[in-house]
This record gives C-alpha cells, sequence and structure tokens, in this order.
C-alpha cells in the first residue's frame, strides 16, 4: 500500500540516491562503504540545521546499487536519447545521476509506475535545476520508458 509517508520515504531515497552515486562518480567511493556512510550518517540524519527525511533503506540500496550494477547498460540507453552531437560527459554530474537513477527505476523496477517515476525525478531536478532541466529530465526518462516498458 502506497501510504504519504512511504511516498515521502520513497522520495527521500530517490533523493539520497542521486546524492550518494554523484559522491560515488567523484570519488569512486566502494559501493559497501557508500551504503554504510548514508546508512550511518545521511539517511534520516539531522546535518547541521537541515533535517534529512526519514528514507526507505531497501529502496535507497535498491536503487544505488542497481545503478552501478548496471550504469554501461544504463549509459548506453541514455546515449541513445540524448540530442545529436549531446554525450553523457557533457551533461551536469548531477544531471547525469539523475537520469541514470530514473532509468534504473524505469528499465528494473516494473513494480514502480511510468509516471510515478518520470515525475519523481523532475521533482529530484527541480531540488537542483530549473524548470528547464526539469523539462529535460522528464523528456529523456519519458523516451527511455518508451524503449523498456510496454
Amino acid at each position: 500500500m502506497n501510504t504519504p509517508a512511504r511516498s515521502r520515504a520513497r522520495s527521500a531515497a530517490r533523493l539520497a540516491a542521486v546524492q550518494a552515486l554523484y559522491q560515488w562518480h567523484m570519488e569512486k567511493t566502494a559501493l559497501a562503504k557508500l551504503l554504510d556512510e548514508f546508512h550511518q550518517h545521511r539517511l534520516g540524519a539531522k546535518i547541521e540545521d537541515d533535517q534529512y527525511e526519514d528514507a526507505e533503506v531497501d529502496f535507497f540500496d535498491d536503487v544505488v546499487s542497481g545503478v552501478i550494477a548496471r550504469q554501461a547498460e544504463i549509459d548506453e540507453t541514455l546515449t541513445g536519447k540524448l540530442a545529436q552531437g549531446w554525450t553523457l560527459l557533457r551533461l551536469d554530474k548531477t544531471m547525469l545521476q539523475i537520469l541514470r537513477c530514473g532509468a534504473y527505476e524505469l528499465m528494473a523496477r516494473s513494480d514502480i509506475p511510468v509516471g510515478t517515476a518520470i515525475s519523481e525525478y523532475v521533482d529530484v531536478a527541480h531540488a537542483f535545476f530549473d524548470e528547464r532541466e526539469a523539462k529535460f529530465v522528464n523528456g529523456v526518462l519519458d523516451a527511455v520508458a518508451k524503449d523498456v516498458r510496454d
């Protein structure tokens, strides 16, 4: 059952997954260490004056682990959705992680409706970017969904 609390916990897990994957991308932190760090110090924690929302830990772990395990496949799918002449290397590093997480959910989590996955990552994009970039996330993930979902 999808309660408001579970929905908020999943949203928090998605935002944390993007942050964890950004750290993984920039620092090459080992997966076990990365997950442990987020479990111990980020998910549901109070950092400075910010109280982080409690995240659904299993969902967070699945998204982070899944993106890392399937990165080549995800990146190939995403590359095919970018405008001609664009590569993943040209994307902002945070934007790349948002797209990877969204693509992973669309590819591997058939239990999550397409509309939910896309709108959740559009919301994550709004946490970091303006409307233009959020629309970009919507467009790319919509194109991915058309390929990977029936």
